[in-house]
């Protein structure tokens, strides 16, 4: 029905067989980035054989169905294609899904970035707000929460904040949160109930592993230095904290640094996982252009600058700007209760990639 589909099965066979040769099974680099891709490979393989098989016990019954002149043979087989339909419909939509996006966007791991943009103190609250919002829908879901690195507001929350997040298809699900966030309310210290308007910006970076990004020495420039900030007597004594300097090839060298960790190994590690998916990003930017030239709306693109969101606390009401889509149930949402609004732009998502050009409201 397919024939992406069928070349993923042909694919999927011939690892198996590779994954089972002497050859590859000694080979450890190998063998890994097989069983990767043949377990990748198996969320969308096993839905579509499943599919194939309903879908002829489908036609087998409907034959059945329109021969068949005994009442209660008649009666058996309507009941079987009742059954059978509803899971027809949901392994169709689902393998919709799958054909949607490149499988090698199928990340199961990846690192968010929030920082505080204008607003001060009122704008480090809201960053602060945002982390607890995904982490919350994260935890809810099943997903493993990592903290990476963080700065506190000096009032609370975070001038900025780095975590991983973790799970069966995370970036299928995040991957539109990517963008300028903006909050209207009135900030604890304004005694004249004035509202007013601060920003955050929001990345979400897939996490690739070595295979796809490669990073060699010589690549990179990287200090070793004391943490600053709290944290007591360790980090005013102990060089634990690292800072990575990456010049290749592009037109400005980017820089991370991480000093959370007591280890100077984890953090250099933690630096490394954040460079490694800024570079990804960095690569996928010029794909999200391409593919714009050909779709009315991109509102995956991941770009950092757009003005994505409006969180209204007066009016209890969350804004996507790029769906034209009102929630009014912000108390809810600002908790974690991201459901509905997750499943709006991924539906409309999923309508533009397939020439439905409708929008909700």
């Amino acid at each position: 029905m397919w024939p992406v589909l069928e070349q993923a099965v042909a694919r999927y066979q011939e690892l198996e067989q590779q994954l089972g040769e002497p050859a590859v099974i000694a080979d450890r680099a190998l063998y890994t980035r097989l069983a990767k891709e043949h377990g990748s490979l198996a969320k969308q393989v096993k839905p579509y054989l499943e599919f194939k098989s309903i879908s002829e016990a489908i036609g087998q019954a409907e034959a059945l169905l329109e021969n068949e002149k005994d009442p209660d043979m008649r009666l058996y087989t309507e009941e079987e294609l009742a059954t059978l339909r509803p899971r027809h419909e949901a392994l169709q939509a689902r393998l919709e899904d799958f054909l949607l996006f490149d499988p090698s966007e199928n990340f199961d791991r990846l690192i968010v970035e929030i920082r505080a943009g204008t607003g001060g103190d009122e704008a480090a609250l809201f960053a602060g707000d945002l982390y607890g919002m995904y982490t919350h829908y994260a935890r809810d879901r099943g997903w493993t929460v990592e903290d990476i690195s963080f700065s506190p507001g000096e009032q609370g929350g975070f001038k900025e904040v780095v975590f991983g997040v973790s799970g069966d298809e995370v970036y299928q699900y995040l991957r539109y949160e990517s963008g300028g966030h903006r909050v209207q309310r009135v900030p604890k210290t304004e005694q004249q109930g004035r509202i007013h308007t601060s920003a955050a910006t929001v990345a979400v970076l897939p996490e690739p592993d070595e295979v796809q990004v490669e990073i060699r020495d010589q690549d990179i420039q990287w200090e070793k230095m004391r943490a600053g900030g709290a944290g007591g007597q360790h980090v005013n004594k102990t060089e634990s904290a690292v800072r990575i300097w990456y010049k290749k090839g592009t037109p400005e060298e980017l820089e991370v640094k991480c000093q959370d960790e007591r280890s100077q190994h984890k953090n250099y590690d933690r630096a490394m996982r954040i460079l490694r998916s800024r570079l990804y990003e960095r690569q996928q930017q010029a794909l999200h252009r391409e593919r714009a030239e050909h779709r009315k709306s991109l509102i995956g693109s991941g770009d950092r600058s757009e003005r994505i969101r409006t969180y209204n606390f007066p009016q209890n009401r969350v804004t996507d700007h790029r769906i034209n889509l009102n929630l009014y149930k912000l108390d809810a949402i600002i908790l974690g209760d991201l459901e509905d609004l997750l499943q709006s732009l991924r539906d409309y998502d999923k309508r533009q990639r397939l020439g439905v050009a409708e929008t909700p409201t």
